[in-house]
């Protein structure tokens, strides 16, 4: 596994739908389908990338982390400025602050193993703690998680 990029980013404000589910009661498919029905009502798009963001209850240890673990899961677009929102999406706002990004190119079913890394090794032996704000992976506007050369880029708040 490849050391991250350490990136700090300015605020940055999402259009999408959200869902709570865990990793046994996975309802990302149901959640991407419904976002890309309306996408294209989406206002002052910042860029094409699609951003899956996951938002954890504050209190969690990820060493506890287990499949039924309860967590928010977003599917957005990054937009300039937000006047007008699509019927049944919302906002979110993402804070500014630090990153360490990963690169994973793979199948979603594939990407317990890069978590496992980033989450037991990587972050452990780092300088860095994991932070309070939400994660996130963004793809480029023609991604298929059905291709197992698929790629994105993995973003996990640290300070």
């Amino acid at each position: 596994m490849l050391e991250p990029k350490i990136v700090i980013i300015s605020e940055m404000k999402m259009v999408g739908n959200r869902l709570t589910m865990s990793l046994t009661d996975n309802k990302t498919s149901i959640l991407w389908k419904n976002f890309m029905i309306k996408r294209k009502e989406i206002f002052h798009n910042e860029n094409s990338d699609l951003y899956s963001i996951q938002i954890y209850n504050p209190d969690l240890d990820f060493n506890d982390f287990t499949p039924s673990t309860s967590f928010e899961k977003w599917a957005a677009v990054e937009v300039e400025e937000i006047d007008r929102i699509p019927d049944k999406m919302e906002t979110l706002t993402i804070p500014k602050g630090e990153y360490a990004v990963f690169k994973y190119r793979g199948l979603p079913s594939n990407f317990q193993k890069m978590a496992e890394y980033i989450f037991g090794v990587w972050l452990p032996n780092s300088q860095y703690q994991l932070d309070n704000r939400p994660h996130f992976e963004i793809m480029k506007a023609d991604y298929n998680p059905n291709d197992p050369s698929a790629e994105e880029t993995v973003w996990i708040p640290i300070r």
